[in-house]
């Protein structure tokens, strides 16, 4: 197999050569189809998440189709196409878990940080936690970003709320274009924040049906009932409270975030809440799949062969990315 390697954070990835891996009890060993790239990768790459497993293969939006069973393995068959999404491992026992919030979990592993992910040509992942892509789009390059970006949106929209149907998007990359779609498809207006200058995003989420787009400084021309964050950048917290009614709610969609700077307490008061999403679930999965399978989204992509990992990784960094890249072995 190939893979793109971390082995120090904030260095490029390095091309390995190694062996297929064998899977272990309860393990599938996938080839990868597809993977999209995150800015949790990012995260992983550049050293601002905690406890990462060096090296590390990053990537968890793998679309993989199966190779090989490991002991105890019956609900998956080879050749079946599934997904693998950032949660991949969950205790089970944890007052969490036990709870139905695993993405919780005390004892969590994670795709692509404290185990291998996607940007290789082969993956071991739990069986437990693949998701099944059956009566999904053929593409896997348009299913990938639905692992992560996909998920990740949806469970924002969750916590929106469905009372939320003024809703503002800051971000609008991966997930926020596809979330976007969810929310007009359930009947809510969608306005669209983006970095200052950024006219071609702009005029992407005009397209894709947004009532109104323009810079995150920009005051919306009617209050936010709710607000999500994509765009990891704590100073568009305040922004976002500025923009959302009274009662209104501000949700925080990434996983790692600068600083919030300090604001004035009238910004938070008359109930406005900020509340932060974490990972997902199994059953979010399922939900979103199940809502997409019907009427596929248009997803955005651009395509890279494995070898361009970083280059793929700096185009999103740099801003240079219109939806989701997506590496292809």
């Amino acid at each position: 197999m190939r893979a793109m390697v971390l082995r120090q954070p904030r260095t490029p990835l390095v091309p390995e050569e190694r062996g297929e891996p064998e899977p272990g009890p309860g393990e599938v060993r996938l080839r990868v189809l597809a993977c999209a790239v995150c800015r949790t990768d990012l995260h992983v790459v550049d050293g601002e998440l905690p406890d990462t497993r060096l090296p590390v293969v990053p990537g968890h939006e793998i679309v993989g189709e199966v190779e090989a069973l490991g002991p105890g393995v019956t609900a998956l068959r080879p050749g079946e196409r599934v997904g693998v999404p950032w949660l991949g491992h969950a205790c089970g026992h944890c007052p969490y878990c036990a709870g139905g919030h695993e993405n919780l979990c005390d004892a969590p592993g994670f795709t692509g940080h404290t185990r291998d992910g996607g940007f290789a040509t082969h993956v071991l992942a739990e069986a437990a936690f693949c998701l099944p892509l059956r009566g999904q789009a053929a593409d896997p390059v348009q299913l990938a970003p639905l692992l992560c970006a996909g998920l990740i949106g949806w469970r924002c929209l969750r916590a929106a709320g469905d009372e939320a149907r003024v809703l503002g998007l800051y971000g609008f990359g991966a997930a926020a274009h596809l979330v976007a779609q969810v929310a007009l498809r359930q009947g809510r207006e969608v306005y669209a924040f983006t970095r200052a200058g950024d006219t071609a995003a702009q005029d992407f989420a005009r397209a894709l049906g947004a009532t109104w787009a323009g810079a995150s400084d920009e005051p919306p021309p009617r209050p936010l009932d709710a607000a999500i964050l994509f765009a990891p950048v704590g100073e568009l917290v305040p922004q976002a409270l500025r923009a959302v009614r009274k009662g209104g709610r501000v949700v925080c969609g990434g996983i790692h975030m600068s600083d919030i700077p300090a604001f004035p307490y009238r910004l938070l008061w008359e109930e406005r809440q900020v509340v932060s999403v974490a990972n997902l679930t199994r059953r979010d999965g399922l939900e979103f799949l199940r809502e997409v399978a019907a009427t596929p989204l248009r997803v955005e992509t651009r395509v890279y062969p494995l070898a361009q990992a970083n280059q793929a990784l700096d185009d999103l960094r740099a801003g240079r990315l219109q939806g989701a890249a997506v590496l292809v072995p």
